[in-house]
Parts: structure tokens; C-alpha cells; sequence
């Protein structure tokens, strides 16, 4: 079993920066697949980014690309999203995943295993 705690949500203004992040817990990760997704009010749940957490690949989504950075750190146990240029459409409750490494990184919720409680993220006007 894997559990994950996500941390570091909170208001911003428009343009600001912030980073997330994600404390893995409860067995080793290093063949899994680890992502961020993100969920608005009255919106499906949607990719943001993931990471081999072995190394190597990384997936982002168009919408944040140039903008966003995931990361881990092995000796933490812990991934990272950082935000840039942060826009009010990013607002949402943001969820740390994982699965079993697969051939091609996933960009489909039903295809993670593993969630944590979610952070909310507001970014204001």
C-alpha cells in the first residue's frame, strides 16, 4: 500500500509562484509512476503531470507546460510541483498519484492506483 500526503496549497495572486508537495509513504516507489492531477468546481479531474520516479521521463499537460515543473527527491521521499506564473485557471483542488511503472506514462485518472486527500490551490485575479 502506498500512501500519499500532499501539502503547500493556498491563495495566491495571479502570476505568483508556488510549489506543492507529495510525502510517499508505506512501501518504495522507485518502479512506480508518480502524478499530479488537478479537479475544479463542476469539472472532471485532469492531468497535470508525471514522473518516472526511477528518473527519465517526464509527462506534462499542454495547459501548464513552460510553466510547471514536477520533481522527486529520493532522500525525502517526495515529489514536487512547482508553479509558475500561476493563472486564476489553475485554481482547483490538486491531487498527488501513483501507479505500477507502465510502458507509457498515463494521463488518465482510472489508470493511477493510489491518491492522496488532495491541496487546494486558488489563485486570484
Amino acid at each position: 500500500q502506498v500512501q500519499l500526503v500532499e501539502s503547500g496549497g493556498g491563495l495566491v495572486q495571479a502570476g505568483d509562484s508556488q510549489r506543492l508537495s507529495c510525502t510517499v509513504s508505506g512501501r518504495t516507489v522507485s518502479k512506480y509512476i508518480m502524478g499530479w492531477f488537478r479537479q475544479a468546481p463542476g469539472k472532471e479531474r485532469e492531468f497535470v503531470a508525471a514522473l518516472r520516479w526511477s528518473g527519465g521521463s517526464t509527462r506534462y499537460a499542454d495547459s501548464v507546460k513552460g510553466r510547471f515543473t514536477i520533481s522527486r527527491d529520493n532522500a525525502k521521499n517526495t515529489m514536487y510541483l512547482q508553479m509558475n506564473s500561476l493563472k486564476p485557471e489553475d485554481t482547483a483542488v490538486y491531487y498527488c498519484s501513483a501507479t505500477p511503472s507502465k510502458v507509457v506514462v498515463p494521463t488518465a485518472p482510472k489508470e493511477y492506483d493510489y491518491w492522496g486527500q488532495g491541496t487546494q490551490v486558488t489563485v486570484s485575479s
